[in-house]
């Protein structure tokens, strides 16, 4: 089975479309949608609804603190940029959208793998994974040999062998990885609508269980677009800003 894995779509159509255009040429069984589906950018109507679509078909989705945040109040360390975009996303979703939202589980289980946005060890935390210790932390906290996460928004792919030690392989884009079945392995796959990690293209991973490997792409889209969008919004420039450098 190919799996297509997506995660911080945040509300950023023209990544989440290129993406999606993206994948549908390689065929994917199925999708993964990994949470934080809105904030930061100006179409979360959209967005929200077209994951709506691939849920009713199959797909699997998982809750981001984002998404979180707009059925619930926002936790007090939220940046102030982001309440904003918040605040603004919460008044252009109807009740039906909201529900969808609030009903997504923190995370999944299937096959040996498991599917979140933050980490294994507590996913309504959302504390991140920055390092090969943080990523042994959720490994261990698994009984699945693969973890997808998202959240940092940044590629990564970290492995843990017998032994309990982690170490990190930078992924090179378009390039199939033999995920080896000794280790565990913890994928990140990058933010589809907000890469930081100084490249604008954006981000997302095709899975291969099959083959058991996994490849990383980088998908071009209008930034230009998408940034004029936000500040036609109202949103704070800062948003728009983070698109056009990556950062």
């Amino acid at each position: 089975m190919r799996i297509a894995l997506l995660t911080d779509l945040h509300a950023n159509r023209e990544a989440f479309a290129a993406c999606l255009e993206h994948a549908e040429r390689a065929l994917p069984d199925r999708y993964a949608f990994l949470g934080d589906f809105v904030g930061y950018g100006a179409d979360p109507g959209w967005v929200v609804d077209t994951v709506m679509n691939f849920a009713a078909r199959g797909a699997l989705c998982v809750l981001g603190n984002h998404d979180q945040a707009v059925c619930n109040p926002p936790r007090a360390t939220m940046q102030p940029d982001a309440r904003r975009a918040i605040d603004w996303t919460r008044a252009q979703l109807d009740a039906r959208q909201i529900g969808f939202l609030a009903a997504l589980p923190l995370q999944v289980e299937e096959d040996d793998c498991l599917f979140v946005h933050a980490n294994a060890w507590a996913p309504a935390q959302w504390e991140y994974i920055n390092t090969a210790f943080d990523a042994r932390s959720s490994m261990a906290a698994t009984r699945a040999r693969l973890s997808f996460c998202g959240h940092t928004h940044e590629p990564a792919l970290y492995n843990m062998g017998r032994d309990w030690r982690a170490s990190a392989f930078k992924p090179v884009p378009g390039t199939a990885i033999p995920l080896g079945t000794q280790r565990h392995w913890l994928a990140i796959p990058g933010a589809v609508g907000q890469p930081r990690d100084g490249i604008l293209a954006a981000c997302y991973a095709l899975f291969d269980s099959g083959r058991c490997n996994l490849t990383f792409h980088r998908v071009p889209y209008d930034v230009d677009t998408a940034a004029a969008k936000v500040r036609a919004a109202g949103l704070p420039e800062e948003l728009a800003a983070r698109l056009e450098r990556a950062r």
